[in-house]
């Protein structure tokens, strides 16, 4: 897929490839270490923002094959998981899902106030990040995009590069120094809600599978039989028969389903853009590019720029961490070292702890994206036409054409007998990266 998910967890997806082959030692100043066999560590992905939106706190455990090294990632869940503010009021997370521990939904950072990360794992092993004080930041005065046939680099797919050039103006204060990091949200009409592979979408959930056997030649297949009384409102995946069977294992196929109501995709950035105002301390910058935004599809969308203040501590990790990761050549050409974050275990500072837990007052602005300026293909046309509403959006995303359940007189691999009338739609699912909620600022 090509699109992330939330503000600061762009961050996360870069640590997590970066993983592939470093690792960070847990102390406060950046240094580096050495791979060594065996690597288990603890992956801490926090920010929290002075803006009334979600504030999550994820927690996963990274842990490397001893014989081929290779990294595999899982959630830390039962963590018991909390902010302190100010070294007084001690503010609770809850797990929603496996890894991800959220703050109260009326819970929003305050500029000038010091917040710290603690959590204990469930065998009781606690961390603790360093104390972070939320910094001002300066309104975004105003929001310009330019189309650029080049802006996306390195390539998508290693050859498309053409997207909208984003820039911002803004009065950098100049009494203190600022350090700054840029991030943006794109919202994309959906027409596509759900894929199903090895199954299809059943609207009810009560459905029955009926083994049945043929002696000649010798075959197991099952037949559904749906109840319709339980909402099920998701994939129902195909069951593999006992042997003798043609359908076990079972083949692979993929039906996509359509938007029974109005949806929007919400799409993050993924680079650390971040800038300094050493050498322009108080004055008014101009036409800063911060954003480069791929030409998805020629439908038009809605942009939402993140203007975000940085601690200097944050301000230098993420800037090593991103000379780190952008001066590599190949996964081949990079050393086995990386960054300390500032998350350490209580009782033993030299265990290794990956991410930083940041905390940041956010300037936003939103801009619609009329793509009028667009000329050539879009990243959605390279897979070639499709008379399919929103084809252009999903091949952007999946790579592929959407590939619809066949109406009458076709029929799908597994048939749902007794079900109401296929082939059906399905819902758009609130998540970070789906919405049925029209964003404020969409035009049409």
């Amino acid at each position: 897929m090509i699109h992330t998910r939330s503000s600061f967890q762009p961050f996360f997806g870069l640590l997590g490839w970066f993983l592939l082959v470093t690792v960070p030692l847990a102390c406060v100043d950046p240094e580096d270490i050495t791979l060594r066999g065996t690597v288990d560590i603890i992956v801490v992905d926090g920010a929290i923002t002075n803006l009334a939106e979600e504030q999550i706190i994820r927690l996963n455990r990274s842990k490397s094959d001893p014989l081929t090294g290779r990294f595999g990632t899982r959630p830390i869940t039962k963590a018991t998981v909390e902010i302190m503010v100010d070294s007084s009021q001690i503010v609770p997370c809850h797990e929603t899902v496996d890894g991800s521990y959220q703050l109260p939904s009326d819970f929003k950072g305050q500029i000038g106030h010091a917040y710290q990360l603690r959590f204990t794992l469930s065998d009781g092993t606690q961390y603790v990040s360093n104390q972070q004080v939320i910094q001002s930041v300066p309104a975004i005065d105003k929001v310009t995009a330019q189309f650029n046939p080049k802006s996306i680099f390195p390539p998508i797919n290693a050859s498309f590069t053409s997207g909208h050039d984003f820039s911002v103006d803004f009065m950098d204060p100049a009494q203190t120094r600022n350090y700054y990091r840029w991030d943006w949200k794109l919202w994309e009409k959906q027409e596509w809600c759900r894929s199903c592979y090895q199954g299809v979408y059943a609207i009810y959930g009560d459905i029955t599978p009926v083994l049945y056997f043929t002696p000649d030649p010798p075959n197991y297949f099952y037949v559904y039989i749906s109840g319709n009384t339980q909402l099920l409102e998701d994939c129902y995946y195909e069951l593999a028969p006992p042997v003798p069977s043609k359908r076990n294992p079972v083949p692979g196929y993929t039906y996509d389903y359509s938007c029974r109501t109005q949806c929007w995709e919400i799409i993050y950035s993924h680079d650390l853009n971040l800038f300094d105002d050493q050498y322009t301390n108080g004055g008014l910058l101009v036409n800063k590019k911060v954003a480069q935004i791929p030409f998805y599809d020629h439908n038009p969308g809605l942009v939402e720029i993140r203007q975000s203040s940085l601690t200097p501590d944050a301000y230098r990790y993420f800037k090593l961490f991103q000379q780190q990761t952008q001066n590599t050549g190949s996964l081949a050409d990079t050393p086995p070292s990386a960054l300390a974050g500032n998350v350490h275990n209580l009782a033993n500072n030299h265990e290794a702890v990956v991410g930083y837990f940041s905390v940041s007052a956010v300037a936003t602005k939103r801009y619609w994206l009329d793509r009028k300026d667009a000329s050539g293909l879009s990243l959605g046309n390279t897979g070639g036409y499709s008379s399919l509403p929103g084809a252009e959006l999903f091949f952007a995303l999946n790579l592929r054409q959407p590939q619809p359940e066949p109406s009458l007189p076709g029929a799908p691999v597994l048939q749902l007998f007794n079900a109401p009338p296929r082939p059906p739609t399905a819902i758009c699912v609130p998540s970070d990266s789906k919405t049925p909620y029209k964003p404020e600022g969409w035009q049409n």
